[in-house]
């Protein structure tokens, strides 16, 4: 049997959180650079955008229309601004214990959902508006929300620039199957569909 001093397993526990802290900002940084790539893959993501040059961008489009770019605030990375009935908006996006999820009051924040990119994150937040979207347009007209509270939907992206026929064809794929490796295509195809496997 072998005695340890306490400056001993103190040094020893000191060096695996340090390596467990260093673990920690190496998942950090492939996590985060593996959301830009699929952000950057998005054709919607306006990087270093202001919240001006965002608000000139939505003013006159349609309600649900949104764009990513980067927060001005340095406590998060990014921000979906997006046109509501009552005007442009923006949305913080917080990244905390390797995961992405939109910025909310304390009440609210331990039921919101969170996603490890922040396309999948946007994705997620789509698909809810075109489900109530499609839901309030088979129903009567509902009342204004209480408090003067406003209602987000992301429907529609802004793009930087005109998608590439082949991008656009892969958001349709991705929107009608996720079985993608069952699809008769070569695998080069298959691929490049897999590499962005979202449907927005």
């Amino acid at each position: 049997m072998t005695c340890q001093s306490s400056e001993s397993t103190d040094t020893i526990e000191s060096d695996r959180r340090a390596d467990n802290n260093s673990r920690a900002v190496e998942s950090d940084e492939s996590r985060i650079a593996s959301a830009m790539k699929d952000l950057k893959n998005t054709g919607w993501y306006w990087g270093s955008l202001t919240a001006t040059e965002a608000k000139e961008i939505l003013q006159d489009a349609s309600e649900g229309t949104f764009l990513v770019r980067d927060s001005s605030q340095r406590d998060y990375l990014f921000t979906i601004s997006a046109m509501t009935s009552a005007g442009p908006t923006n949305l913080r996006i917080e990244y905390k214990h390797g995961k992405f999820k939109l910025d909310s009051v304390v009440l609210v924040k331990p039921k919101l959902k969170q996603f490890d990119s922040v396309v999948h994150l946007v994705e997620h937040y789509v698909m809810l508006s075109r489900t109530s979207d499609k839901a309030a347009s088979n129903s009567q007209p509902s009342a204004a929300p209480p408090n003067g509270t406003v209602q987000l939907l992301l429907t529609k992206p802004v793009y930087t620039a005109t998608p590439s026929l082949q991008h656009l064809c892969r958001i349709t794929i991705n929107r009608r199957t996720r079985r993608v490796q069952d699809l008769p295509l070569p695998n080069r195809l298959k691929d490049y569909l897999t590499d962005y496997a979202y449907n927005v």
